[in-house]
């Protein structure tokens, strides 16, 4: 009952932010992980992958690496393609590029309107 509760909660908290909102945290939370940084970055330089060579480059099971790829792919940041018992996986491109536009343009409007000359409040005697 009280995980039903929650849900609820927590949907409902959400859906008091807008849209875009939304998706950049949900950007911003699936980035927070240096694993999957590192398997971004990986993926930029190899340009495609096989998910076991992935595991050979982070410091972590293929298990775990795995995870972090569904993580990525969840959020639209990479695809895969299944060849055989295999699974190529590169970034997309499209996806990737209105991310980072997204994040670009967050970042910028939050720094161009930031002028806080807050003093700090004294302390009383």
């Amino acid at each position: 009952m009280f995980a039903t509760y929650f849900a609820i909660m927590t949907y409902t908290k959400a859906t008091a932010f807008g849209e875009e909102q939304q998706e950049l945290a949900k950007m911003a939370k699936v980035l927070s992980h240096p694993a999957r940084i590192a398997i971004l970055q990986h993926l930029a330089r190899t340009q495609r992958c096989i998910s076991g060579d992935i595991a050979q480059e982070i410091p972590l099971s293929r298990t775990t690496v795995s995870q972090h790829l569904q993580e990525l792919k969840s959020a639209g940041l990479i695809k895969g393609e299944i060849d055989g018992l295999t699974v190529c996986y590169c970034i997309d491109k499209e996806q990737f590029t209105k991310a980072a536009a997204m994040m670009a343009t967050f970042l910028q409007q939050v720094a161009s309107s930031y002028d806080c000359d807050c003093q700090p409040n004294p302390i009383p005697a």
